[in-house]
């Protein structure tokens, strides 16, 4: 049944997809980890390293190097196909096929170099650019959110620690919490993106031996060699020692990188989901959009759930660059290969749909003010008891009696609370008692929650300011691209 099932089916939908190509990535960054990203990749480092080694000396044609640029994108997969399964080797399967299509230049396609030499330095220019797509995008949302901080810059709300109402801040100086975090990120993608470096023309061990063969000892030339190789691929320095592969913590300190974007996003979106339970914040929700299938009431933060399921797997991908890298014996065993094949792709297409995600959930935050006025209502009397303890001393009062007249009170207004239900009411009992009169007409003043959230408004100011708009700088040029999230 299942056979002919699949028969009548397209065949694509008949073997597994990866969901994050297939439902969430951007084709941008689905592009970069694709196989025609991959091997139009391989084909110019062949064609670089001709280049260089014609400049150097070696007899090089320019048909030779005419033949190989005119057939870069020229990829007959399916004679790549053919070749590996008869010579189980996908370098050299491709080394064939690319000989195909270039007779001229076929015997000197390859020349002194080992399969490293077009792997991992096509993994090093993958990984550089995949970053270059992730940046301005993480930029996006860090000023969206800038501006979300912006706005509510002075809106008290309740602090919470351990869960527990606290002191006050504001939603501003709340989601300023979550910029820094995010801004660390940034800063952390632009020094790992910078860091890369070009394995270079190092050959089978990284001793350059078979090039040193190739110019007949002449060192210069082989230093020459790498150095024009690393500039043709845009780079600005190579990894100086290597094995067979440049070292696995290169991979190890990427994934980390982007592991730590997931902790940020997981503990954004987990503070969003919190706030939509309370309704005090909820992630944009669209006119037709259903949250349940079952109760049509319900606005599920599915964004923010979709991030925080996401993130985890994101988090947990750094583990594989670490194990490999600390099983690497002596210049190279193959056994990092098919983990990297899955780890590395999977960091930075995962990364891509968190900050598209991200971004939507940024532009479209909406806070209920009455709700948060509400709760702090709730809170704010057993809060503001310091601040009357305070008042009725500079009044004349004894403040070990005003401290013993407050407890009582509050425990009243407490039981009221926790046994039957009611609002907080102590604020009641204050104005009701005789030895509070000479801060009753103070009260609406020393309960106004704006006098409770300290310096935040003007925290907001000197972070936006001091720390946000310096780092986004270099990517105001991308600020005004809107959210590609297709819903």
């Amino acid at each position: 049944m299942a056979a002919a099932e699949s028969m009548m089916a397209d065949p694509e939908l008949c073997k597994y997809r990866s969901p994050l190509t297939s439902r969430y990535a951007s084709e941008e960054m689905a592009y970069v980890f694709s196989d025609m990203k991959k091997f139009t990749t391989w084909r110019k480092l062949w064609l670089w390293l001709a280049k260089a080694q014609k400049t150097l000396g070696l007899d090089i044609t320019d048909e030779q190097i005419q033949e190989m640029e005119s057939n870069l994108t020229n990829i007959d997969f399916d004679q790549a196909a053919i070749e590996e399964k008869r010579r189980r080797h996908d370098v050299m399967a491709h080394v064939h096929t690319f000989a195909i299509c270039c007779p001229e230049a076929a015997p000197i396609i390859h020349l002194g170099a080992t399969s490293c030499y077009v792997g991992d330095n096509t993994d090093l220019i993958v990984m550089r650019d995949a970053f270059d797509i992730i940046m301005p995008k993480l930029a996006r949302c860090i000023q969206r959110l800038s501006l979300f901080a912006e706005q509510y810059r002075s809106q008290p709300c309740l602090g919470f620690t351990h869960y527990q109402p606290a002191q006050l801040t504001t939603v501003g100086k709340r989601a300023c919490l979550w910029l820094q975090d995010l801004c660390m990120d940034l800063r952390n993608m632009d020094r790992g993106r910078n860091e890369l470096r070009f394995r270079g023309v190092k050959g089978t061990t990284g001793t350059q031996a078979s090039f040193l063969e190739l110019f007949e000892g002449n060192h210069d030339k082989v230093e020459l060699l790498d150095r024009m190789v690393m500039e043709l691929a845009g780079f600005k320095k190579t990894y100086l020692v290597t094995g067979q592969t440049y070292s696995r913590k290169v991979d190890y300190e990427v994934l980390q990188v982007l592991s730590g974007l997931g902790a940020s996003v997981h503990k954004i979106c987990t503070d969003i989901r919190l706030l939509a339970n309370m309704k005090e914040i909820e992630e944009p929700f669209e006119k037709d959009q259903i949250g349940s299938s079952a109760m049509p009431y319900k606005r599920n933060p599915m964004r923010s759930e979709r991030c925080c399921s996401l993130a985890r797997h994101l988090m947990c991908l750094c583990m594989d660059p670490l194990q490999t890298a600390a099983v690497q014996w002596f210049e190279r065993t193959l056994d990092d290969s098919a983990n990297r094949r899955i780890c590395l792709p999977e960091a930075f297409l995962t990364a891509d749909i968190l900050l598209s995600t991200l971004q939507n959930i940024c532009e479209g935050l909406v806070v209920y003010p009455k709700v948060i006025e509400r709760h702090i209502k709730q809170e704010l009397p057993f809060m503001a008891t310091e601040n009357i303890i305070m008042a009725m001393v500079k009044a004349g009062a004894n403040r070990q009696e005003c401290h013993e007249q407050i407890r009582v009170l509050s425990h009243q207004a407490g039981a009221v609370v926790k046994q039957e239900g009611g609002d907080n009411d102590l604020i009641q009992r204050i104005r009701s008692t005789p030895y509070f009169s000479p801060v009753h007409n103070q009260l609406d003043h020393l309960l106004d929650p704006k006098t409770f959230v300290g310096r935040a408004p003007e925290q907001v100011d000197k972070f936006l300011e001091e720390e946000v708009k310096p780092l986004l700088k270099p990517f105001s040029h991308q600020m005004s691209e809107i959210s590609s999230l297709e819903l």
